[in-house]
């Protein structure tokens, strides 16, 4: 028996991931960079991200160029179109559906500016209907992707048996600037490009052990709304990271879960899989003492983080795949996500099985 029959019967039917295919270690990134600053060179070397996934430049004379505002735009709508593609075909094949039979098209991206916007290009790129409804989330960061997943899912509700499609493309070497102060050296060395596709829909077929949607909870800190930002340094976009974030999120992440659970007289020890935003190792570590989780609970994060680094949106639904592939869900299981960005936000989605 359903434990929550009054809620949706929205489920994640499938999901997709992709990634650029040359990927760096920190090391590699830092030797093309000519990076000698020890303070930098620590920040890469830190020890929770190996290996990063991304679209980096050729070098030129042994150098490496300095990317135009018009060519880190060309380089996010290129890469979108590479990865994108290959994160929804991964995620609609095994269902056998094509991107003609899908009926909403929510597009996730923080990292490049477009008009139009990535779902129109997808479109022309893959063939989607010429009546698929549209939704582009610009702007929300690493946060988006449950903001996404809650648009695509109400579509579903509203329309039983029709599919809907989330797509988060991130680019983040797209929004990269290199002008070697600390600030800029931290998000340098922290985010990665990647792509994750996932299809709901109230239809789940031949009743696949597919998780159903249960219910959302956002939390929004105003006051914290300069903590995470773009700003515009040389007529490019720099992704400005505060220093206390980790203490700020660790402050307020049992907020959101904390009510998200207690409409359903729930208690954290009741969930089996958490599916945790790759933030960073101190945010990581801040959520997991604060709601009082172990490593075990967020080793997906921790193993994405390591190896993808922080893929903003995208990086939850990262998770969600290795929880796939691990094949350690049981029918009944609950599961928890959570995703934090700009704003300062904390989203929060609870997961049935």
């Amino acid at each position: 028996m359903e434990k929550f029959p009054h809620r949706s019967g929205v489920r994640i039917l499938s999901v997709g991931t992709a990634n650029p295919p040359r990927k760096y270690t920190q090391q590699e990134v830092l030797d093309l960079y000519g990076e000698k600053d020890w303070k930098i060179r620590s920040i890469f070397l830190g020890g929770h991200i190996d290996t990063r996934h991304l679209y980096l430049p050729e070098p030129h004379n042994g150098t490496m160029p300095d990317e135009t505002p018009q060519e880190l735009i060309e380089k996010h709508l290129r890469g979108s179109l590479e990865i994108g593609p290959q994160a929804i075909e991964e995620c609609l094949e095994p269902l056998g559906l094509a991107p003609y039979d899908i009926d909403y098209l929510c597009c996730i991206s923080t990292t490049g500016f477009l008009c139009p916007g990535l779902s129109a290009h997808l479109v022309k790129a893959m063939g989607f209907r010429e009546n698929v409804q549209r939704a582009d989330i610009l702007g929300m960061g690493c946060n988006a992707g449950l903001n996404g997943l809650q648009a695509a899912a109400h579509f579903a509700h509203a329309y039983p048996g029709k599919k809907a499609l989330l797509v988060c493309i991130e680019i983040c070497s797209a929004a990269y600037v290199y002008n070697r102060t600390l600030n800029t050296a931290v998000v340098n060395s922290l985010f990665g490009d990647g792509a994750a596709a996932v299809l709901l829909s109230t239809d789940h077929g031949d009743g696949a052990l597919a998780p159903r949607i249960v219910d959302f909870e956002s939390h929004i800190i105003p006051q914290a709304i300069r903590a995470m930002r773009f700003d515009l340094e040389d007529n490019k976009l720099s992704f400005y990271l505060d220093r206390d974030i980790p203490y700020v999120i660790g402050l307020n992440v049992r907020k959101p879960v904390a009510r998200l659970l207690g409409r359903h007289q729930l208690k954290i020890r009741h969930i089996k899989h958490w599916l945790v935003h790759s933030g960073g190792k101190k945010v990581i570590d801040a959520i997991a003492y604060n709601l009082g989780i172990t490593r075990h609970d967020l080793r997906h994060t921790i193993s994405i983080l390591r190896h993808y680094g922080n893929l903003s949106s995208a990086s939850f639904l990262f998770s969600y795949k290795e929880l796939c592939r691990e094949q350690v869900v049981a029918r009944g299981d609950l599961g928890v996500a959570v995703t934090m960005g700009p704003g300062t936000t904390i989203e929060t989605a609870l997961l049935e099985w």
